[in-house]
């Protein structure tokens, strides 16, 4: 193997190529990047058995071949080099990188150890928007649960729907809810859950607004997309998604407009408190005003008033400060709406008219 390429173009691949590695010693190999080569163009390849990475990078190619070296120290060494190019050659299982003023040599590993990613990418489920699907998942995707003792939780319920896709994600303490649009689908119906873990390296490609194309491969229980010049690939979760639809109220008896960013300021304001209080922040809702309060009897307490409009009885509710900094923080609209029945009742977000989204966080009972 023989080829250069620039260096700037590698270092930007590895930086995302790097989230594959493994950071465990189950296989040795699994620490190790492949490197493959093609007529005008080499494929980086790293995984982890749960997610794997596929990048094509731009080369000119002078001898075919392939081989693996340690990600750790490949990826330092290339993002640490300062010249416009690199020159690689493999001699005698020693991958030599080159470039003006340096040369460093690795130590290889047989490219037949490095387990294959997929052996098919499946059927082309749909083509999503790069910049609407990563709005629309990064809205959803943080409610999902970051333990793996019940697998259904770590994931999120992708269905397929007439126009489009469902997406919804829970914990057990919040839900979130998003129906995403798309003009090239399939049209059968079709349910699975995809590990949330796929969906946030999803959003970290740095490609450009491009679009995505998704694949699912049922034979092997696999999801894939590919935007651009890189291939994300998981692995699909076994499981049963709760019956999420039983816990979503139908009716409400208070209705509240605001804006979403006033009260995302005021919730961080009174966050400070509320880290000595359980971590609970107290909204009190009134006819022209939500008041949003934390306090301790150790530290202190706040109070901050935020413009809304009610409908309905006045009324109020607690719930744990992170949860809402999360929905505030990772939705992009102005204007919401809140919904509630009482406080001890779950609490609904919304977009204001937009029936898209659904955001659903269960209270916290507060004495007093």
């Amino acid at each position: 193997m023989k080829i250069t390429l620039l260096t700037q173009n590698l270092q930007q691949k590895l930086s995302f190529l790097n989230r594959a590695i493994s950071t465990k010693n189950q296989l040795p190999i699994l620490l190790n990047i492949l490197i493959e080569t093609y007529d005008d163009y080499i494929k980086l390849t790293a995984t982890d058995l749960e997610i794997g990475i596929e990048i094509i990078c731009p080369a000119k190619i002078e001898e075919k071949g392939k081989t693996t070296v340690p990600a750790r120290l490949f990826t330092e060494l290339i993002a640490s080099l300062t010249d416009d190019s690199i020159s690689m050659q493999l001699t005698d299982n020693k991958l030599e990188v080159i470039t003006k003023r340096t040369k460093s040599v690795f130590q290889t590993s047989s490219s037949e150890e490095f387990p294959r990613l997929y052996e098919s990418k499946g059927e082309k489920l749909a083509v999503l928007s790069g910049k609407d699907i990563k709005n629309e998942i990064s809205s959803v995707v943080f409610s999902a649960s970051q333990e793996s003792t019940r697998p259904a939780l770590s994931g999120i319920l992708v269905r397929k729907e007439s126009q489009g896709f469902l997406f919804v994600a829970t914990d057990g303490y919040r839900l979130s809810l998003r129906h995403y649009k798309v003009t090239e689908s399939k049209s059968e119906n079709a349910s699975f859950i995809i590990p949330a873990r796929v969906f946030r390296e999803l959003l970290a490609i740095k490609e450009s607004d491009s679009d995505i194309v998704m694949y699912v491969s049922k034979e092997q229980n696999q999801v894939l997309f590919e935007q651009g010049d890189t291939l994300l690939v998981g692995r699909l979760i076994e499981a049963e998604f709760p019956n999420f639809e039983k816990i979503i109220p139908s009716d409400f008896s208070v209705s509240v407009a605001f804006d979403r960013e006033e009260l995302l300021k005021a919730v961080k304001i009174c966050s400070v408190f509320a880290r000595d209080s359980a971590n609970i922040i107290k909204l009190a809702l009134s006819k022209e005003i939500i008041t949003v309060s934390s306090g301790s009897s150790s530290s202190g307490e706040n109070t901050v008033s935020v413009d809304a409009t009610l409908t309905g009885e006045e009324n109020e509710i607690a719930f744990n400060a992170r949860y809402l900094l999360d929905v505030l923080g990772n939705v992009e609209e102005k204007d919401l709406i809140f919904d509630m029945i009482g406080p001890l009742n779950p609490g609904v977000f919304k977009i204001k008219n937009d029936e898209s989204f659904l955001h659903l966080i269960m209270p916290i009972r507060v004495q007093g």
